[in-house]
């Protein structure tokens, strides 16, 4: 089990990784393109490069009735997660035009605090512990984002929240419907039906061109074959079996990644306030993994 966990982990920590190094992808290929063609085109590359995945894995032997359920309850779950995902990238997506990098960063990764809280609703409190790793996170999120430490609300900040409300339910989806279907069969489904979704809003608010599609089509295959196909899917495999707090613990690093990225790759220069965010995030991530006595606590935050 331990070892289970272990795995899970480490699959969610690379999901963050590909999530921190393509948000740079993301913003040149709206540069080009409109936020939904860029939803549209992403989530249908992503789906695209899962179907051969699926030939290459798919070949289980399973009984006839066992694989009839599992269809149903794939189909449920793909739709579902999906619809969620639709909502939740093309509100952040959207926002991106409004409102900067920093404060993306932090309002999208307050899934963090979200997701606990709907899980108290849901019968599952987090236990102090867990507690505490998540308002640790809070604040090395705030410390690496929010660099000018003006947390006024304008438009795009309210998206963002709206879009951290949708990643936080798609978390929970995840949660219910990964122990009951085929991981990347469930993530190839979501992005087809997002993608869909987008492509019937972007037809009546927006004006794509094969040119500008064309000058994105790098930043888009990136995006859609790594952030889409990949991470999504790792997001999907890892999360089987995890506490849904501790796995959006792990994921809220690519907020991390990004920034040490953008040091590493791009020379930019982290700063004193934004390191010790990075190193406070971490601490939160290791926090919530040393063992407890009781996995989900009976005790609220």
């Amino acid at each position: 089990m331990n070892q289970l966990k272990v795995r899970n982990s480490l699959l969610l920590f690379v999901a963050a990784f590909i999530w921190g190094t393509a948000f740079v992808a993301q913003s040149v290929g709206m540069d080009y393109i409109e936020p939904f063609t860029f939803s549209t085109l992403r989530s249908l590359i992503g789906s695209a490069f899962l179907v051969p995945c699926i030939w290459l894995l798919g070949k289980r032997k399973q009984t006839g009735n066992r694989k009839e359920e599992d269809k149903k309850e794939l189909l449920k779950g793909g739709i579902a997660c999906g619809v969620v995902i639709f909502t939740a990238a093309n509100l952040q997506q959207v926002a991106m035009l409004y409102t900067s990098v920093g404060k993306s960063g932090f309002l999208t990764a307050l899934y963090i605090v979200i997701v606990p809280i709907i899980g108290i609703f849901l019968g599952k409190k987090p236990g102090k512990k867990l507690c505490v790793a998540v308002i640790l996170a809070v604040v090395g999120l705030y410390l690496l984002c929010m660099k000018t430490g003006s947390l006024k609300l304008e438009f795009g900040d309210i998206l963002l929240l709206l879009s951290a409300c949708a990643f936080s339910v798609h978390i929970m989806v995840i949660d219910h419907f990964t122990q009951r279907a085929d991981g990347v069969k469930l993530s190839c489904i979501q992005f087809f039906v997002c993608g869909i979704l987008s492509f019937f809003v972007m037809l009546f608010l927006e004006h794509p061109s094969a040119a500008a599609v064309f000058r994105a089509a790098g930043p888009l295959l990136y995006v859609g074959v790594l952030s889409s196909g990949v991470a999504y899917t790792l997001q999907i495999v890892g999360q089987k079996g995890m506490n849904p707090v501790v796995a959006s613990l792990i994921m809220s690093l690519e907020s991390v990644i990004s920034a040490v990225a953008g040091w590493a790759v791009l020379g930019q220069v982290l700063s004193g306030r934004e390191m010790a965010g990075c190193v406070v995030m971490f601490l939160s991530i290791i926090l919530a993994q040393l063992p407890e006595k009781v996995e989900l606590s009976p005790e609220s935050c």
